[in-house]
């Protein structure tokens, strides 16, 4: 499954090679239009909660604290878990996530989960 799952800035244009896009974010990205974001699906029930995202603040050094608070939240979340999944089997997907930061972002745990790897898997 793993070369089937990617991740992916929301903002970046659409390429045919991504797949089912799907949108991992709480939030709508910022300016972007609908059109412009062709995401085929948002799951913003798979996202951090607001609380573990306003404290987070995309800060490096809170990473590793923001991935175990992450995967806990998730732990309880096992619906949206389960969808994004059922999701994964269909074929390739892009999650898209909005932070400039392409190394601390909740896609990039989400990827990980996914995959298989709780614990700091790379792509």
């Amino acid at each position: 499954m793993s070369d089937r799952l990617v991740i992916k800035r929301v903002y970046l244009p659409p390429d045919k090679d991504d797949g089912q896009r799907v949108l991992v974010d709480r939030l709508w990205p910022r300016g972007l239009s609908k059109r412009e974001a062709a995401i085929d699906v948002w799951l913003k029930d798979v996202a951090p909660s607001a609380a573990l995202r306003k404290w987070f603040g995309h800060d490096p050094q809170r990473w590793e604290e923001f991935r175990r608070r992450y995967l806990a939240e998730l732990a309880d979340n096992a619906d949206a878990v389960d969808q994004l999944r059922e999701l994964a089997k269909t074929g390739r997907m892009t999650l898209l996530y909005g932070a400039h930061d392409e190394e601390h972002n909740q896609a990039r745990v989400l990827l990980e989960l996914l995959r298989g790897n709780k614990h700091g898997a790379q792509d």
